[in-house]
């Protein structure tokens, strides 16, 4: 047994900034310790619903996550494990007083699906303002307090979209640039606050003594054979969640049904330079995570197998 700190995990009450929350990691059949797809992301002001599969309302429930606080919902495609449950998740949230809109994020060939499961049962829908966004293929959308969504076409055997999150790029001062100047104390803050400063070598300007790393970032790439719009949606991630559904014992099983195996999904992690890796989305085939971590490993060192209702933290700067 893996011990829940080698696991990256935490209990669910410790929320912290930025983190995953998995409420769910069945493939297409649930088991008795598996509810179907579903993952929420909190990522600051953010909480994104990813692939609510059936039962993910139950699941929030589960987690202490309150469908009131969902700022945006993201699905991968139109397969019902990993979409079934968005009509509970807005029905529920249209009973609370003065629900806030809700953006949803599809493929663009999914509409007449997302139409269906919202007119699936009778409830009253002017009590809630769903906003589908339907895109088409590789797009960028703004979101608040300058993070960005991405959407990259996947291979899987229907159209399906992976995911990447993006904080806005941050500037950072270089300690080596500031000491060579002899740049210190108050006169920092003036840099900082005026963007140039007087100085006995002439004007200092911001850009001279400091760098732009880019922001945090996160990708969710579910179903979908290895791709290289997989690898660009995880490209220097801080957390990166890949499906797995098969072990590499049957990855011809796994390249007929548009799947991954752990190895696969491992080795997208590694191509694309990410910092830590979690594996969901297995088959009822196989009743233990631990195999899917182990065979990971052999080619990605930072690996999380999740099982229901881990919360596994993006990691610290570092």
């Amino acid at each position: 047994m893996v011990s829940e700190a080698s696991r990256h995990v935490r209990p669910r009450h410790a929320w912290t900034a930025r983190e995953l929350v998995v409420l769910g990691t069945a493939a297409q059949s649930p088991t008795p310790a598996r509810n179907q797809t579903a993952h929420v992301l909190r990522w600051g002001n953010e909480l994104v619903l990813f692939d609510p599969g059936e039962g993910a309302q139950r699941q929030l429930a589960c987690a202490g996550i309150s469908v009131a606080q969902l700022t945006r919902i993201c699905i991968t495609h139109a397969h019902g494990d990993h979409c079934l449950g968005l009509p509970g998740v807005l029905q529920r949230r249209s009973l609370d007083p003065e629900p806030a809109p809700i953006d949803v994020f599809v493929p663009s060939s999914m509409t007449v699906h997302v139409d269906a499961m919202l007119s699936s049962s009778a409830w009253d829908r002017d009590l809630l303002d769903v906003r589908v966004h339907a895109l088409g293929g590789p797009a960028v959308v703004d979101l608040r307090d300058g993070m960005t969504l991405h959407a990259r076409p996947l291979d899987h055997t229907i159209d399906a979209l992976g995911w990447r999150i993006e904080s806005a790029p941050a500037r950072h001062f270089a300690p080596e640039r500031l000491a060579a100047l002899g740049i210190v104390g108050d006169d920092i803050g003036r840099l900082r606050r005026d963007g140039v400063l007087a100085h006995h070598d002439g004007v200092v300007r911001l850009e001279d003594v400091s760098v732009v790393e880019a922001g945090p970032a996160f990708a969710f790439v579910m179903d979908t054979r290895p791709c290289a719009s997989a690898v660009a949606l995880a490209r220097g991630v801080d957390l990166l969640v890949v499906e797995s559904t098969y072990l590499e014992a049957e990855a011809a099983l796994a390249a007929a049904h548009g799947h991954c195996t752990a190895r696969q999904a491992a080795t997208i992690a590694a191509q694309a330079g990410a910092r830590r890796l979690v594996l969901a989305h297995y088959s009822e085939r196989y009743p233990h995570e631990e195999p899917f971590a182990e065979e990971a490993r052999k080619v990605f060192a930072e690996v999380v197998a999740a099982r229901d209702l881990d919360v596994v933290p993006v990691p610290a700067a570092s």
